[in-house]
């Protein structure tokens, strides 16, 4: 009896095409994680890093694939949208820190700052560029690029490699979670929003109340240094959200292989 083919052997039949295609898979992930797309990361390292990940997971992908696996567009858009997946929830969290980051400083009147982020490469506040930074760390602190493998390298069982399935199902799941971004930037940035509100509102009454007291100089102060306190005591609840991240990330990477594997032929 013939020994069988090994994994990492490409000259063996179908394995150059399962490595193709699992190679699609983790460049989904390496595309919009906020760790691996980072715009100050070079891209030979990202190369390197697509490569590596590939490699490693190509024993998991040849096991589980499907006999034929023949490359198609179907196939390509397939894989790259379950990488797309399990990376978009790292995405949504970040973006939901600064998010939450640029509505309080329009609330508080530091949104006229603006630097150039590094992680996505466009300009948003001071404040949307420290949680920015604050929510990827608290990811690799908390062990979220190994959530983030650990999903990709699971999905294998779940849809093997060379399955073609109606991305417009999973395309509208990705859509519908991408409403959880709003919905917690909202909630990060509420404390701070509502201290700006109440401040403006104390400012107008003393306004009224002294006219003759000229509160345009302090205004903007007693605006900024309230905010800035609110927001120092808002950022507990960026951790919690990190805590229950892993979570969430496998309702939503599971959502999405659901509605692949409903819609594979």
């Amino acid at each position: 009896m013939p020994a069988a083919a090994s994994p990492l052997d490409l000259l063996a039949p179908g394995t150059a095409e399962v490595a193709i295609l699992s190679a699609c898979r983790v460049g989904g992930l390496v595309l919009v994680a906020p760790m691996f797309s980072s715009k100050t990361v070079p891209m030979m390292v990202r190369t390197a890093v697509l490569l590596v990940l590939t490699l490693v997971m190509q024993p998991a992908a040849q096991a589980t694939a499907l006999a034929g696996a023949a490359l198609t567009p179907g196939t390509f858009l397939t894989e790259s949208l379950i990488g797309f997946s399990v990376g978009f929830g790292a995405a949504l969290l970040v973006g939901a820190a600064e998010l939450a980051a640029d509505l309080s400083s329009q609330a508080i009147g530091l949104s006229g700052a603006s630097v150039l982020d590094p992680l996505g490469g466009h300009q948003t506040s001071v404040i949307g560029q420290a949680f920015a930074l604050m929510g990827a760390t608290l990811l690799l602190a908390t062990g979220g690029h190994h959530v983030m493998l650990e999903a990709v390298a699971n999905s294998f069982q779940r849809v093997p490699v060379g399955v073609e399935a109606n991305a417009a199902m999973a395309l509208k799941v990705l859509a519908n979670d991408g409403a959880v971004l709003f919905a917690l930037g909202l909630q990060i940035a509420a404390p701070v929003i509502a201290a700006a509100l109440v401040t403006n509102v104390g400012l107008g009454i003393v306004s009224r109340a002294v006219p003759s007291l000229n509160l345009m100089n302090m205004a903007f102060p007693v605006q900024i240094a309230v905010g800035l306190v609110a927001l120092a005591f808002s950022l507990p609840f960026l951790g919690i959200v990190t805590g229950g991240w892993g979570e969430q990330v496998r309702s939503m990477t599971g959502d999405v292989l659901t509605a692949l594997v409903r819609g594979a032929r």
